[in-house]
């Protein structure tokens, strides 16, 4: 429930947009409540929709906000591919709304990148001093957002992760996965990418932890949770734990082909 913050003296202010994704509702079951000096706003397109920059002014000027975590994205990579201008609409130019309003505000922006920003053909794992190289539109439009945020405000944490998923909320791998189990005898998965599969409890976890130790080393980060494996190595895992694996017979796959190209390495 969206609360007036007017009348809260000591408390940190937190806006969070994409309330209605993975991220932002896993934020709001974990921390909304639980913390008396902290003060959440959770807000879905309908309620501030961050492609209008006037409306993202108003919002701001009515509301005082010591941080904005912004969950929302465009993450159809296929759809990315084919209409470009609705990725960039979100990922790049909205964030650039989001960026010069927090620097007006003096608000820190907490903004949520990806992996997909690299190219995937380094051997090892990516650390922040990598360059990106995306080799897809939505990439490419992620990369642009946060271009936008280092040129445009100081106070930011640029948090890069990769594979995200929650057992609970939204669309995602995990869920998919459990869902043709329960109809399908054969799941055919790509071994052809590996990454670091990353809950969005541990994510929410690694977020709430800048706010509340007041970190001011802004800049870029990698979060990821530590485990590498490939799609299938993944599938396995989540058939494993909810013991469903023994129905279902899991076949590795090389013929894993989509419209755009995909990064084999997204290890961070």
């Amino acid at each position: 429930m969206e609360k007036s913050i007017s009348s809260v003296q000591h408390a940190t202010t937190i806006l969070v947009t994409g309330a209605h994704g993975q991220l932002g509702q896993t934020i709001e079951e974990l921390y909304s409540k639980n913390d008396v000096n902290l003060e959440f706003v959770f807000v879905s397109k309908e309620k501030l929709d961050i492609t209008l920059k006037g409306q993202v002014k108003s919002f701001f000027k009515s509301n005082k906000f010591d941080y904005c975590i912004n969950c929302a994205a465009y993450t159809n990579v296929e759809q990315a591919e084919k209409t470009p201008e609705i990725a960039y609409k979100i990922n790049a130019e909205a964030v650039k709304n989001l960026a010069e309003v927090c620097k007006n505000s003096n608000t820190v922006l907490i903004h949520i990148s990806t992996d997909y920003v690299f190219d995937g053909e380094k051997s090892g794992p990516y650390t922040i001093t990598d360059l990106p190289n995306p080799i897809n539109e939505y990439g490419k439009s992620k990369l642009l957002g946060e271009q936008y945020i280092q040129s445009t405000i100081e106070k930011y944490f640029i948090i890069r992760t990769s594979w995200l998923y929650s057992k609970k909320y939204g669309k995602n791998f995990y869920k998919s996965i459990l869902e043709k189990a329960k109809i399908e005898y054969e799941l055919f998965i790509t071994d052809e990418q590996i990454g670091c599969p990353t809950n969005t409890v541990n994510l929410s976890g690694f977020i709430y932890q800048i706010i509340v130790s007041q970190n001011n080393s802004f800049g870029i980060y990698h979060f990821s949770d530590k485990k590498a494996v490939t799609w299938y190595g993944f599938a396995e895992q989540i058939l494993i734990e909810n013991d469903v694996l023994k129905n279902i017979k899991l076949v590795k796959s090389n013929n894993y082909r989509t419209f755009a190209r995909r990064p084999k390495n997204s290890i961070l």
